[in-house]
């Protein structure tokens, strides 16, 4: 693997079976094992401060801009995509385009095991994800999702929001 536009904060963890490229990493930052993370010279994969990578996660940030914010948790086996499709056919992406687009993940959001994040996918600030979810389309803050594929399953409570956001 050639080695390209890694920039690494204070107090990074990331675990010597991983592989990584063309990535920006904030502060206090851990990743597992068996994790390949990789953005472009054009898009690098940005991870801001204080968040976690579970174990064997593929983040693909390659042809759209990935962003995942601060604090947030994302279990083991997930998959984020910024691009989709038959990439070894051409005759097949005259009827399925591949398909691109920009990913992040808002600050403080909890990603379940076995996620799989398509294309194009916004989640707000302290989203939760169940797990084994398929999520092809974008939620609000303070959003609890889950399912294939993945809809709203409520909203955090006035009171949650409360004891989320209070900072004493």
């Amino acid at each position: 693997m050639k080695f390209a536009n890694i920039f690494l904060g204070a107090n990074v963890e990331i675990d010597p079976t991983a592989t990584f490229n063309n990535v920006v990493i904030g502060d206090n930052v851990k990743i597992a094992k068996q994790c390949t993370l990789f953005g472009s010279a054009e898009f690098p994969l940005e991870i801001q401060n204080d968040s976690y990578i579970g174990m064997n996660t593929t983040i693909n940030g390659y042809h759209a801009r990935v962003t995942i914010g601060d604090h947030v948790s994302i279990a083991q086996h997930v998959n984020i995509m910024a691009d989709s499709g038959p990439n070894a056919s051409a005759p097949m992406q005259r009827i399925f385009p591949i398909i691109k687009g920009e990913i992040f993940i808002g600050n403080h959001s909890w990603i379940g095991a076995n996620v799989v994040i398509m294309p194009g996918v916004r989640l707000g600030k302290f989203c939760v994800v169940g797990a084994n979810s398929f999520v092809n389309k974008s939620f609000s803050d303070y959003s609890v999702i889950g399912g294939s594929p993945a809809k709203i399953i409520r909203r955090l409570t006035d009171a949650e929001i409360e004891i989320l956001t209070n900072h004493d």
